[in-house]
């Protein structure tokens, strides 16, 4: 995450695919960012298509969790892990997921079902056998800290509390040698928790003075953030992030720090930076916002984030990289760049790993694929099923603003297709969104077909409509989006405008979101989705 502000806008965004291809020429920065990497490793795939970390031969190559995976917060407990990451403005949200070899990760349940506000960078822990979940949350009068509980790590998950912890943000529980447990927020500074872990217990102070980097270093801020906590022998572990997490590529990088008590003082790591993207040819950029993690085997791993090159429409994706001991009581990160695949963590246990996005819509829609855009607090009102899809009512007057059903993709290559009808006085569709100001997509009334660009309606490209069923699909290769429909789904009429639309990404629209795959319902009628179907390409 970055320092908090007021002014950040809400969003959430959406993305998913499946099946066809379009030989489109690269964009120029894309061909460019290629041409840096001398064949690049290729990766395995799993359910449709999607990119798979697990190789099939004891190495894995990253990210372990493709798409937009910010802000990794993970817990071993006993031989499982679990992990979740920033959530934004998408309910359902804090979306839970395990492993048992820190490669393999499948999606478990929404610890999130209701709207409190654009959710970032939160610390998944357990203390005295249950599950805690703090979350930072932004809303229109600032930032606080929520945090929720449940005896199950699979739910339910408690009515968040709020702390009322202003401008805090990126919490990260400890317990000290007191036994008195504590939250350390961004700036790096600490309040100690009641034991119950569910309000404070004293005031927000300082808790020690980040690490500088070279005044020289190419940055984007330096934005202390991000501080998790853990105990290693006679050593309290800080690792935290400086440089902010986008901008240049080489913005964010990964600090420790440690101390033999919770109270300090804190020394610095003499390897710092851990981690860092030193060269804009590197395969992972603004790599950052880590947490240290013992293997199955007893060995030790950091998970982070960061954006892949070329593909910052992606978002920051979580990233797996093995570190080691010194005898000096310090470590080290051993991946390089991570442009090489890399031996998989001894003694774990593969798991069924992902999620498939196609959708028949048979059962509710809301869930581990699918989330609302900017929720309102009955926006699950808006669907229901009438045993042939999903119906959602329209909102708003047009994509920007109706706060369109989104999922997230990780494929750089995809397709999606979906089945629509459409009644009332309204319009529904297919769209790539990322935020209000940034979506494309082509949709449909009952009258004529209605084409968005630029992230607002091109009423030039509008065209009549005979009306009934119609079938949607876009194909997404090197950053351009061909549309396309067809009312018998066998016959397909190109859509006369191929988007480009590698630009929209946090460096353009801020927000920290990823473009995803959305449906969306506007106006005063509503929409049945059929047949959601989707698959990773090849490239």
């Amino acid at each position: 995450m970055v320092a908090a502000s007021p002014r950040l806008s809400r969003r959430d965004a959406l993305v998913t695919a499946l099946a066809g291809t379009a030989a489109v020429q690269a964009p120029a920065a894309v061909v460019a960012a290629r041409a840096t990497c001398a064949a690049p490793p290729r990766f395995a795939t799993g359910v449709e298509g999607q990119r798979r970390a697990d190789l099939g031969d004891g190495r894995f190559l990253n990210p372990i969790v493709s798409g937009d995976r910010p802000d990794p917060t993970i817990l071993k407990d006993g031989a499982d892990y679990y992990m979740t990451f920033s959530s934004f403005q998408s309910y359902p949200g804090a979306i839970l997921w395990h492993s048992r070899d820190l490669v393999n990760w499948a999606p478990i349940t929404a610890a999130l079902t209701r709207p409190i506000g654009t959710v970032w960078a939160m610390d998944l822990i357990k203390h005295d056998g249950r599950y805690y979940l703090y979350i930072p949350v932004l809303r229109d009068d600032g930032t606080t800290i929520f945090v929720t509980h449940a005896s199950d790590i699979r739910g339910p998950w408690s009515d968040p509390v709020d702390l009322k912890l202003p401008g805090c943000i990126d919490p990260g529980h400890a317990v000290g040698e007191d036994g008195k447990r504590y939250l350390f927020v961004n700036g790096i500074r600490r309040v100690r928790l009641a034991d119950d872990g569910l309000s404070t217990d004293g005031p927000l102070e300082h808790a020690c003075t980040p690490w500088r980097y070279p005044e020289d270093w190419v940055v984007e801020m330096f934005a202390p953030e991000g501080p998790k906590i853990f105990r290693r022998g006679d050593w309290f572990y800080l690792v935290s992030a400086v440089g902010g997490t986008a901008g240049p590529p080489t913005s964010h990088m990964v600090v420790a720090a440690r101390s033999r008590s919770i109270h300090g003082p804190w020394e610095h790591c003499p390897h710092n930076p851990i981690v860092r993207t030193r060269a804009a040819d590197e395969p992972w950029w603004s790599r950052g916002h880590a947490s240290v993690v013992e293997g199955p085997a007893g060995d030790w791993w950091m998970v982070y984030h960061g954006y892949e090159n070329g593909y910052r429409t992606l978002g920051r994706q979580a990233l797996l990289e093995p570190i080691e001991w010194t005898a000096d009581g310090w470590f080290r990160a051993r991946g390089g760049t991570l442009s090489a695949p890399m031996r998989k963590p001894r003694g774990g246990q593969a798991v069924p790993a992902g999620l498939a996005l196609s959708d028949d819509f048979s059962r509710g829609a809301l869930g581990l694929r699918w989330s609302f855009f900017a929720a309102g607090p009955q926006e699950a009102d808006r669907l229901r099923h009438d045993g042939r899809g999903v119906v959602m009512q329209g909102r708003g007057e047009s994509l920007p603003d109706c706060s369109p059903l989104t999922c997230i993709v990780g494929d750089r290559h995809y397709e999606a297709r979906v089945t629509l009808d459409v009644s009332g006085d309204g319009h529904a569709g297919l769209a790539l969104f990322y935020d209000q100001r940034a979506c494309v997509g082509l949709g449909f009334s009952t009258r004529e077909s209605i084409t968005y660009g630029y992230g607002q309606e091109q009423r030039w490209m509008r065209e009549p409509f005979a009306g009934g069923r119609v079938h949607l699909r876009v194909t997404y290769r090197d950053h351009v989006a061909h549309f396309a429909h067809s009312t018998d789904g066998v016959t397909w009429k190109p859509h006369p405008w191929q988007m480009e639309v590698s630009g929209l990404h946090h460096n353009v629209f801020g927000g920290f979101l990823s473009l995803r795959i959305a449906l969306f319902s506007a106006g005063r009628g509503e929409a049945r989705f059929q047949d959601f179907v989707y698959r990773g390409l090849p490239g």
